[in-house]
């Protein structure tokens, strides 16, 4: 190429660089102004529904706590109708959210070097070493062996798990040794927590490798989805980190599988939407992502947080920050909305969901203290304050319900307090943006018989919708209210603890339920009796937002059985994702008991097809 032809090449890559900027700011602009009428049209709506018989104090507290339950539910919404526009209207919705990757070469070669980070912290180290062999085999096949370099990253503390860590990841390395080299270095301390881990790991040996591929003790990706982040960073020296999109397992847990159900429902639609404005300022997960070491490791330095634990000290949920200051230092931090290729376990049961959940609410509640970081951009804040407000959220809900229930009791004729036409209203609008995105989603899906086919037929998935939409909602106020209770407790020292968590297939039992559930019975059951007592017509109203708080310890319970599981898979074929019915290579040889069932589910329902049009 001649100098004269390099300089025009870089100019119209400027030309198109600044446009599509311009594209992504009017995008920002038309989102900001969707979201803030909608928002203020709720406001208003909730204003006008309280305002009969007067406002007063009570209806203030009451539009309060609802404003701050609207910002997740209003932008959840609005990028789910964004994804389903994109679905419906373009044969490629990546090339809209992303163009760069959607017209990538997938077979050229990769060129960078790659450290696979596998961190783990007391876990069960054969588990582990099964999907990092699964995932070196799909590499070495490939042909791109050379390129990639597996580090296990032990902070482990317990002597038992070290033990074995040692002998089985040293098989590990003897298996792949001379073809794929495998690294394990186990650090005797915590310090800094993942984040810790991954920045001992940069000073190390960051310098001997161009990126690095985040993973968890659960994660799984295919070679395939593993080349394409590579060469999508190999394209774009600009792009810092790279997510990809994640996914569930298959799996014979009840709970697991009406949560990844209406995970993979809400997904697409909701990331689409999402990648759609916030382009160059997307979402890192903190695992099955790529990213760009010498600018992470330049740039990514976790500061300490100013106060004591649990809101000071080290940063806890270190992934939102960290993609915050690489889009400071002037990188790109993308999501590749694409399924496949890419999965995680997911919580077994009600009771590790929970814990999961209130380690993010932790560490979400921190960044108070980095809002105001210098330089930061605009929409980094804002997705640092959306994951303050999605857990804030649920104290305004369990206080909006508690006024509403006092006020309906106390009243003298309760169907006065509100203006019941606006109610119905309201309450349509906010059930339709609440489950927008699993019914996005879904309509996409029925609308594409191929699609509907990979979730087990049109039948089998709109049934499996309408069970998760009444699960998810029966155990709204349950999740909420734990996050309540673990929030009022979190100014006064109470933290949450980052055990390593229980991933494989287990049952609770009914005094496990208990012991952590009595406070969501206590208070469901108190606000039935209540209403009960005081007003049985307003209990009506109330009952199926309580119904969830009051039966938390037998559904945590029943959704624990393994054997329902396998009724659920096996005879029922409930809630199948599309791994179940084609599962990919690599889930294959992971040898997955749901994956077995899944196949004699199969078997028999094609046999009996096959029985009935033969007669």
């Amino acid at each position: 190429m001649t100098a004269y032809a390099r300089i025009l090449s870089e100019r119209q890559a400027t030309v198109q660089t600044g446009r599509w900027s311009s594209e992504v700011h009017r995008r920002r602009l038309v989102f900001g102004l969707l979201v803030g009428m909608t928002g203020l049209s709720m406001t208003g709506l909730m204003v006008l529904t309280l305002s009969r018989g007067g406002y007063d104090l009570p209806d203030f507290l009451l539009t309060v706590a609802f404003m701050l339950t609207l910002p997740w539910t209003v932008v959840g919404f609005w990028n789910a109708l964004i994804g389903l526009l994109i679905m419906r209207l373009s044969q490629d919705p990546a090339r809209i959210v992303y163009p760069s990757a959607a017209s990538l070469d997938d077979d050229k070669p990769v060129s960078g070097s790659t450290a696979v980070l596998m961190c783990v912290r007391n876990e069960d180290a054969h588990e582990v070493a099964r999907k990092l062999d699964v995932l070196v085999d799909s590499l070495v096949s490939t042909g791109a062996a050379a390129k990639f370099h597996v580090y296990i990253l032990s902070d482990s503390t317990q002597n038992e798990n070290v033990r074995v860590e040692q002998t089985v990841f040293r098989r590990l390395q003897n298996r792949w040794w001379g073809i794929l080299p495998v690294t394990y270095r186990r650090r005797n301390d915590n310090v800094g927590f993942k984040a810790g881990n991954i920045r001992e790991f940069c000073s190390r040996w960051g310098r001997r490798h161009d990126y690095a591929l985040v993973l968890d003790a659960d994660s799984l990706m295919a070679a395939e989805s593993v080349l394409r982040l590579v060469r999508t960073m190999d394209r774009n020296p600009r792009l810092g980190i790279l997510q990809s999109l994640v996914v569930g397992m298959p799996t014979l847990s009840p709970f697991a599988r009406v949560f990844q159900f209406g995970m993979r429902l809400g997904m697409r639609s909701y990331t689409l939407g999402s990648a759609w404005w916030q382009a160059d300022c997307g979402p890192y997960w903190g695992h099955n992502a790529l990213i760009r070491l010498e600018p992470f490791t330049e740039h990514c330095q976790l500061p300490a947080l100013p106060g004591r634990p649990p809101l000071g000290g080290t940063i806890l949920s270190h992934d939102q920050v960290e993609a915050a200051l690489m889009r400071r230092a002037g990188y790109e931090v993308r999501v590749l909305p694409e399924e496949g290729g890419s999965w995680e376990e997911n919580p077994p049961t009600l009771l590790e969901h929970l814990r999961r959940d209130l380690r993010w609410c932790h560490g979400n509640m921190q960044y108070w203290k980095l809002l105001g970081m210098p330089g930061l951009k605009a929409v980094s804040r804002l997705q640092l304050l959306l994951a303050i407000l999605m857990y804030v959220g649920s104290p305004a809900w369990v206080a909006f319900m508690t006024i509403g229930a006092l006020r309906a009791g106390l009243a003298e004729h309760p169907g006065q307090l509100l203006h019941a036409d606006t109610a119905w209203m309201l309450f349509a609008c906010i059930m339709t943006m609440v489950f927008a995105p699993k019914l996005a989603t879904l309509a996409d899906i029925v609308a594409t018989p191929r699609s509907s086919r990979a979730f087990g037929g049109r039948v089998s998935l709109l049934i499996g919708a309408f069970g998760e939409i009444i699960l998810s909602a029966i155990l709204a106020p349950v999740i909420a209210l734990a996050h309540t209770r673990f929030l009022l407790g979190l100014p006064f020292g109470r933290a949450s603890a980052w055990p390593a968590q229980r991933r494989g297939t287990h049952e609770v039992s009914p005094a496990d339920a208990a012991m952590r559930l009595w406070p969501q019975t206590v208070f469901g059951a108190s606000m039935v009796t209540w209403l009960a007592l005081a007003s049985p017509a307003a209990l009506v109203g109330f009952l199926p937002f309580l119904l969830g708080s009051v039966l938390a310890v037998p559904i945590a319970v029943v959704t624990s059985w393994t054997g329902l599981g396998k009724v659920l898979s096996t005879r029922l074929g409930l809630w199948r994702i599309p791994d179940e019915i084609a599962p990919a290579n690599e889930l294959e040889s992971l040898r997955l008991p749901a994956l077995g069932r899944a196949k004699k589910t199969l078997a028999t329902s094609r046999a009996v097809l096959h029985s009935a049009r033969s007669d």
